[in-house]
């Protein structure tokens, strides 16, 4: 059975997971959630609203790691995102860990505070995100230094996630020219063609940024 995938094209969590499908050529059913009553049928199936959500054989999977680490289990291609050595996954789980909680976490408090009523913005989280997007790229740069992928050599779960997230969140708090590694890294996953197809898909989506998108990438 060919799953549904309840997403936006311009979500980086979303873009997470397709970038997963379109490694493997993974078929699946695109429920795009700016068509007309999309929204209400993620609702009926997960009532937080949140996405992207997977569903298959009547089952829905929430969250983006876990709706990879499924779709390999069920739907298994030929490139294996989490790596069967115990030891290779948890590098690779933790590097995932690592760009959810200090990439794309502070990025979105960025994005989450222009969207509020002026008066009611937090400047002092927002500069405590900054602070932190600037310790997480001074980190990564030197893991990058030794690496080609997130957790080594092969690309998997964890580039999944880096490549919205540090997507964005050079948008909103630009990686300073110092993170020559980070920087590259940045360069290499916008060239996968995994990845490149899921930024062509967001392109016509770029006003909804609430930022301002860069005329860039």
């Amino acid at each position: 059975m060919t799953p549904t995938l309840y997403a936006h094209p311009f979500s980086s969590y979303c873009q997470k997971v397709l970038i997963a499908l379109y490694e493997n050529a993974t078929p699946f059913e695109y429920r795009k959630l700016d068509a007309p009553g999309v929204m209400a049928e993620l609702e009926e199936r997960w009532p937080l609203k949140r996405f992207p959500i997977l569903v298959d054989g009547g089952r829905t999977v929430m969250e983006a790691s876990i709706i990879i680490e499924y779709l390999q289990l069920h739907h298994p291609g030929p490139v294996r995102l989490i790596p069967g050595d115990a030891r290779a996954a948890l590098e690779v789980r933790m590097m995932d860990r690592f760009f959810d909680n200090y990439v794309a976490t502070p990025q979105q408090k960025f994005v989450f505070d222009r969207l509020r009523p002026e008066g009611k913005r937090d400047a002092q989280g927002v500069e405590e995100a900054r602070a932190m997007l600037e310790k997480a790229y001074g980190w990564l740069d030197g893991v990058m230094a030794k690496r080609e992928w997130a957790a080594g050599g092969d690309f998997s779960l964890a580039d999944c996630a880096a490549a919205p997230f540090l997507f964005y969140a050079d948008w909103t708090h630009e990686i300073g020219a110092r993170f020559t590694h980070v920087r590259a890294y940045r360069q290499r996953l916008l060239a996968r063609p995994s990845f490149a197809r899921a930024v062509d898909e967001a392109r016509p989506y770029r006003s909804l940024f609430p930022l301002g998108a860069p005329d860039r990438d």
